[in-house]
C-alpha cells in the first residue's frame, strides 16, 4: 500500500494534472491524396476517436445527425466517439467504404490512400487513435460528437496553423523519419484540440470536469488519481480538502455524481483493468498495489464493477489479434 505524497494537496490545477495523465495510442495514420470527385465513408470503430486534418485543398464532412461541414485547408475535425461519417469533394456523394479501398502500406501505423476521379486535389491526414488510461474514460464521455478547429482562427494562438503546416510538409515529402514526425505531431494536435474545447465550451464546466476545477473537491480527485492504492477514507479526504466530513461528502457527491469511496473503487478497478491488459503483473501484485488486503476481495470488487472476474478480462484481451481495424485490401495490394 502506498504512502501519500504530502505535497499533492498543494497542486493548484487538478484538471491540468489529469490531462497530463492522458496517454494517446495511435492505431493508424493515413495520408490521403484525393482527386475530385471522391467520397469515403468511415464506419463506427469501437473504442477509438478519429480525426481529419486538411493539409491542402478542401472537402466536406457529413456526420450522422449533423449538418454538413466544410473543411478548408488548415481545418481540423476531431470525432471523439467515432460517429460514422462521410468525407467528400462535394455534398451528397455516396461514400466508398473506407476498408474496401486499396492503400499503400508504409508501415504498421502509416499508410497512403489515393482515390478519386482525377480532378482537383485534396490532401489530408486521417488518424484513428485512442487513449489507454483511466482519466480518458471519464473525459471522452463528456466530449461532444465533433470538435471543429480552423487553424486560421486567431483563438488558436497560431499553434494549429504552424503545426499543420509542418505536418503538410512532412506528408508531401515523407523524408526519412517523416512517419514518426507526422504521428507525433498528430498526437499533439488531438491533445490541443481537446484542450481548446475545455477552454472555450460552456459544457466543459459541468460534472466531473467542474469537480476537477473545484478548489476543494479537485484536490481530492487528484489525490485519488495519483495514489489509488492509499487507504483513503472520507475523513482523510475531507481533511485534505479543508472541509468537514459531511460537507465534503455532500459536495463531492453533488459535483461528481457518486460518493467518494464509490468513485475511488471504480477508479481503482479501471487502473487494474489497464494493468491486466497492458502488463503481465500477477493479480496479487495488482491487488496489493491498489490497496486490497487479499486477492479475493480485489476480485470481488473487480467483478462488481465489470461484471466478470479479472482473469476473464486478461484472457479475452490476450486472444484478440491486437488490431482494432478490419483487414483492408490496403495490405494485400501493397
Amino acid at each position: 500500500m502506498s504512502t501519500p505524497d504530502p505535497n499533492i494537496a498543494e497542486m493548484t490545477d487538478p484538471l491540468a494534472e489529469t490531462l497530463h495523465m492522458l496517454r494517446l495510442t495511435g492505431a493508424l495514420y493515413c495520408r490521403g491524396e484525393l482527386t475530385a470527385p471522391w467520397a469515403v465513408a468511415i464506419p463506427k470503430l469501437d473504442g477509438v476517436m478519429t480525426f481529419m486534418v486538411v493539409t491542402s485543398g478542401a472537402c466536406w464532412l457529413e456526420l450522422e445527425g449533423h449538418e454538413p461541414r466544410f473543411l478548408r485547408q488548415g481545418s481540423l475535425a476531431l470525432i471523439p466517439h467515432s460517429t460514422p461519417h462521410v468525407l467528400s469533394s462535394a455534398k451528397g456523394l455516396a461514400g466508398a467504404p473506407l476498408f474496401d479501398l486499396p492503400v499503400e502500406k508504409v508501415s504498421e501505423r502509416y499508410e497512403v490512400l489515393r482515390h478519386g476521379g482525377g480532378g482537383e486535389l485534396t490532401r489530408s491526414m486521417y488518424g484513428v487513435v485512442r487513449f489507454d488510461d483511466v482519466a480518458a474514460e471519464h473525459l471522452l464521455k463528456l466530449l461532444p460528437e465533433i470538435i471543429m478547429i480552423d487553424s486560421w482562427d486567431d483563438q488558436t494562438g497560431g499553434w494549429l496553423q504552424s503545426t499543420l503546416r509542418f505536418i503538410a510538409n512532412e506528408a508531401i515529402t515523407l523524408k526519412p523519419g517523416g512517419e514518426t514526425v507526422i504521428t507525433r505531431l498528430s498526437d499533439v494536435v488531438v491533445i490541443q484540440a481537446i484542450r481548446s474545447w475545455l477552454e472555450t465550451s460552456p459544457s466543459a464546466d459541468t460534472g466531473w470536469l467542474k469537480a476537477l476545477r473545484d478548489p476543494q473537491v479537485g484536490k481530492t480527485l487528484a489525490l485519488m488519481h495519483r495514489e489509488p492504492g492509499h487507504d483513503w477514507s472520507v475523513e482523510t479526504l475531507a481533511s485534505r480538502a479543508g472541509m468537514s466530513r459531511s460537507a465534503f461528502a455532500a459536495r463531492f457527491s453533488e459535483l461528481v455524481g457518486e460518493t467518494p469511496l464509490k468513485y475511488l473503487t471504480k477508479w481503482r478497478m479501471r487502473v487494474a483493468r489497464n494493468r491486466l491488459i497492458d502488463t503481465s503483473d500477477a493479480l496479487a501484485v495488482i491487488s496489493n498495489d491498489l490497496g486490497y488486503q487479499s486477492e479475493a476481495s480485489f476480485c470481488r470488487a473487480f467483478k462488481r464493477v465489470f461484471g466478470q472476474p479479472p482473469g476473464s478480462i486478461r484472457r479475452a484481451e490476450a486472444s484478440r489479434s491486437g488490431s482494432i481495424l478490419p483487414a483492408s485490401p490496403a495490405a494485400n495490394a501493397a
